[in-house]
């Protein structure tokens, strides 16, 4: 079972003007990898709010998505969060999304979404609308369980 919390970036959110749809969506797409979530919050994009809810999920879960605060608006800063607090970057997961996202739309290359490891927990930043983190999500679902299983230290190898 992977342990996740998933925090949702968003100043009207955060005050209640503006229903989170994004974070309930997550939650039920990873039931299809055994996932459980044990932390759901919503915060304001606010960058050392962020960096300490990242380092205290980091201690409790396996997996910490972030949805909202990637693109270009003055307030987007999860990825320079993510960046502050990470031991090291994981680039093929934002690649992977952005790859993926140019498929449908241009706008997808102004994504700054990063991904990182932080002791044990793989941290992914996911755009902030519905749509965008179901195509983002669904590009990388199925490698998740294997990112978990390297970052807890499993020896085995990773050819099929």
């Amino acid at each position: 079972m992977i342990t996740v919390a998933v925090l949702t970036l968003s100043d009207k959110g955060s005050k209640g003007e503006r229903e989170d749809s994004s974070g309930p969506l997550i939650q039920d797409m990873l039931k299809s990898i055994n996932a459980e979530v044990r932390f759901y919050d919503i915060l304001p994009d606010e960058k050392e709010l962020i960096k300490k809810k990242l380092i205290e999920y980091s201690e409790k879960v396996d997996l910490i998505l972030t949805t909202g605060g990637t693109g270009l608006s003055p307030r987007d800063v999860t990825p320079e969060a993510t960046l502050d607090i990470i031991d090291k970057q994981v680039p093929g997961i934002a690649e992977a999304m952005r790859s993926e996202g140019l498929k449908k739309t241009s706008r997808a290359m102004l994504s700054r979404a990063v991904a990182g490891v932080r002791g044990t927990s793989l941290i992914i930043n996911l755009p902030g609308s519905p749509k965008a983190v179901k195509e983002n999500l669904h590009v990388i679902l199925e490698v998740i369980p294997h990112a978990i299983e390297k970052i807890k230290g499993d020896p085995s190898e990773c050819a099929r």
